[in-house]
């Protein structure tokens, strides 16, 4: 079981300020996390095989907007404002 003092040390690396009954609660909870760590060093993994996996470029290509879709460029002709392709706003700063 994980000490008092090694408890309250992390406490303070973490600034944790704990009451007594706290130390004792994290102690319990520390030591049964640790524990399970021990169980996982335990398990057989030298039977599962080294699996490589392909990788690729999930994104889309970058395109204007505008270009890919006309309801983008209808939206932009019903601005009150606009240059070019562009909705003018007020400006914000």
């Amino acid at each position: 079981m994980i000490s008092k003092e090694e408890v309250i040390h992390i406490a303070k690396l973490a600034r944790l300020e704990l009451t007594d009954e706290d130390i004792v609660n994290m102690q319990k909870d520390m030591s049964a996390i640790l524990d399970y760590f021990e169980i996982l060093k335990k398990a057989k993994t030298s039977n599962s095989k080294d699996q490589i996996l392909q990788l690729e470029n999930v994104l889309r290509e970058d395109e204007v907007l505008l270009k890919r879709s006309s309801l983008a460029g209808d939206l932009v002709k019903l601005a009150p404002e606009r240059k070019e392709e562009h909705i003018k706003v007020k400006q914000i700063l």
